[in-house]
């Protein structure tokens, strides 16, 4: 259905904006095309469906090896499902760095 930007909830927002930032990475504008792609938060907005979805597409793209996702986030579903993480700590005045998978 057609519907106005303005009435999308936070969720439906975020799904939007991650679509365009996945369909405009894969424009290739001068044998350039982006390979990594960071999304910052935003995922708390989302519903357990909605969320889901997202994950779900993400491991698409990492399993076919089309983009490489980084992902800055608190939510705790994100964190069960991603195998490989990235974690920073900070420890009296420096940083810890531990990755696992």
């Amino acid at each position: 259905t057609l519907r106005a930007a303005n009435t999308l909830s936070g969720g439906e927002s975020f799904m939007v904006s991650l679509a365009l930032a996945l369909g405009l990475s894969s424009l290739n504008r001068n044998n350039f095309t982006p390979d990594t792609l960071f999304i910052d938060e935003g995922f708390g907005t989302l519903s357990g469906d909605c969320l889901n979805t997202v994950i779900e597409t993400l491991e698409v793209l990492h399993n076919i090896g089309s983009r490489r996702v980084g992902i800055i986030s608190h939510v705790g579903e994100l964190y069960e499902r991603i195998s490989t993480k990235i974690e920073v700590r900070k420890q009296a005045g420096v940083s810890e760095v531990k990755i696992t998978g």
